[in-house]
This record gives structure tokens, C-alpha cells and sequence, in this order.
């Protein structure tokens, strides 16, 4: 049986593209492996009526919503490789059954790829933190850190300092040059040049933070500009023209989040820079009337 359109991803663009098409009346088919990115957070914030909840359980809500359509079918699992066929699409999945469609829509996320920092991985979503605006509330006015990864740490810091008093760890990397550091001396950012050698605190809370040359810096909330990886290689199977975004590779897409192969769509934060979950979403409902659209408006034109 060949879906109008096949969806790999099942989170906050996935979900949001599957639903439009489903409305549409057009059979959907979401693969997931049920791994969103932000499964380290307790709660997603900003998001249009539904600020602080758990964005687990913002996903269930969703995935139980469109299964309510008679058109939509959920499979478990993992999307391995996909190719164009007479018209349409093959996906492989790992347990080697195939799915086909007419239509395919990317949403299979991204994942970041964390600094090897003893105590940092298991405080991820928690103290350690990527977005101000998903987090930063909830740490305003207490003792805040930007982690140097890359060349715009020094412009993060800069933002950062709107949440409470903070510290650029350069981590032993190179001191900004002359006119961002004029503009963190300008927003009040404290610049701290030894390495770091480990996170500290209770559980999941961060404490402090162990230099190189032994001292240990009292700090509530580190954040980071991690790079970032696609979850999949199927864009690049299917040909899809990439672009290096800020963090990583991002899927070109246009203004209809279509991308550079005909029929292929792409949605969520593989197929833009900055993210956070309201955004996604947003993406989502794009690729998805977008890609319903196609399917009238192109055997039309034929």
C-alpha cells in the first residue's frame, strides 16, 4: 500500500506536518524511534499555551491527537535509507520491511554533540543549557557561565548576561579579539581564560566549576553552543543539498520547506538555525500544507 506521504520523525515538526496532511485527508505514515532531542528537559518553555509542560508528554498528546484520523498510520522504528521510485519513495526500515509514498517529509531531528567534560553530559536540559529562551527564566539573577565551543560563544555571553551576572570560560582556548571583548566588557561579562576540568554538583544541579589550576567557581547554570549532527543520513542519500548552518549541517529548504530534491520536504531543526520547539512546529505546519498542496496542484499542471 503506497501512503499519499511518508513522514520520518515523530516529534514537534513531524507531528505537526502528519496532522495538516491527515486533515487533508491524505493517508500519512510517521516513522519515529521515539528519541526527540529534547528528552533531556523536564519542561519546554515559550511554547504557545502549553509553557512548562513536559514536552514528553507534549509529544504523546500530539501522537494520541493524530491518531484520531483514519488516514494516519504510526510505525515504531528506524528509517535506515530511502530512494525515489517511478514517481514516489521507498523507505527501508531496520527490521528491513519498505514503506513507499508519493510524498516524503524529513523530520528526523538532530543530535548535539557534547563537549568530553566530566559532569557535563548528565546535567544536559538541566543546569547545563543550550537555549536562554527555552531556560533562562528559571536562572535569572544567579551566578551564569558561557562554555567557549566555537567563535560566537563570545556573542552568546554577551546575550547571556540579560539572565544575571556571567562568566566567558574560555576553556583554554583563545582570548576574544578586541572588539568582542570591548562588547562583553560592555555587557558586564566576566572572562575566565583556564581550561575546565570538571562540573560539580548534586544530581542533576550544578554548583561549581573545577579549573585547571585548581580553584573551583561557584556557578548555577553553565551554557553552550554545541555542534550538531543530522540524526540520519537520508538526506544526503536521496541527494538533498546541504548547508553549513552555525552549529552544523542544515537541509536546504525553500520558503515552502521544500528542499533541493523534488517531492522531498524537510522540516524541524534540520532544516533551520536557530531552534527551539515553537519553531519546529511552525516548520512543521509549513512542510506539511505544503507538501498536501503538491498533491493537488501538481498532476494538475501535468
Amino acid at each position: 500500500m503506497q501512503d499519499d506521504a511518508i513522514v520520518i520523525g515523530g516529534s514537534f515538526a513531524g507531528l505537526s506536518a502528519a496532522i495538516h496532511i491527515a486533515r487533508a485527508r491524505r493517508s500519512v505514515c510517521v516513522i519515529d524511534t521515539a528519541s526527540p532531542r529534547n528528552r533531556f528537559a523536564d519542561a519546554s518553555h515559550g511554547f504557545f499555551g502549553q509553557d512548562g509542560d513536559d514536552p514528553q508528554a507534549m509529544i504523546a498528546r500530539a501522537r494520541a491527537q493524530l491518531q484520531r484520523y483514519p488516514t494516519v498510520r504510526m510505525v515504531a522504528g528506524e528509517a535506515m535509507s530511502a530512494s525515489a521510485i517511478g514517481g514516489g519513495f521507498e523507505v527501508r526500515l531496520g527490521d528491513g520491511s519498505i514503506l513507499t509514498s508519493a510524498k516524503l517529509l524529513l523530520a528526523f531531528g538532530i543530535s548535539d554533540v557534547l563537549p568530553d567534560l566530566p559532569g557535563l553530559a548528565e546535567r544536559w536540559g538541566k543546569s547545563v543549557l543550550h537555549c536562554p529562551y527555552c531556560h533562562g527564566f528559571e536562572y535569572a539573577g544567579e551566578r551564569l557561565g558561557v562554555l567557549q565551543t566555537m567563535p560566537m560563544s563570545a556573542h552568546q555571553a554577551q546575550l547571556i548576561a540579560d539572565w544575571g551576572p556571567t562568566t566567558l570560560y574560555l576553556n583554554g582556548s583563545a582570548a576574544a579579539d578586541g572588539e568582542a571583548l570591548a562588547k562583553l566588557q560592555q555587557r558586564g561579562v566576566a572572562i575566565e581564560p583556564a581550561p575546565v576540568l570538571e562540573l560539580r554538583g548534586e544530581n542533576t544541579a550544578l554548583s561549581s566549576i573545577l579549573l585547571s589550576d585548581e580553584r573551583e567557581i561557584a556557578i548555577d547554570a553553565l551554557y553552550l553552543a554545541p555542534r550538531t549532527r543530522l540524526n540520519s543520513p537520508i538526506a544526503e542519500q536521496l541527494g538533498c543539498l546541504m548547508d553549513e548552518g552555525p552549529f552544523g549541517p542544515v537541509i536546504r529548504t525553500d520558503a515552502a520547506k521544500l528542499t533541493t530534491v523534488p517531492g522531498v520536504y524537510a522540516a524541524g531543526d534540520i532544516a533551520r538555525a536557530p531552534h527551539n520547539a515553537s519553531w519546529a512546529a511552525a516548520d512543521g505546519v509549513t512542510a506539511g500544507v505544503s507538501l498536501h498542496q503538491s498533491l493537488v496542484f501538481e498532476p494538475l499542471a501535468a
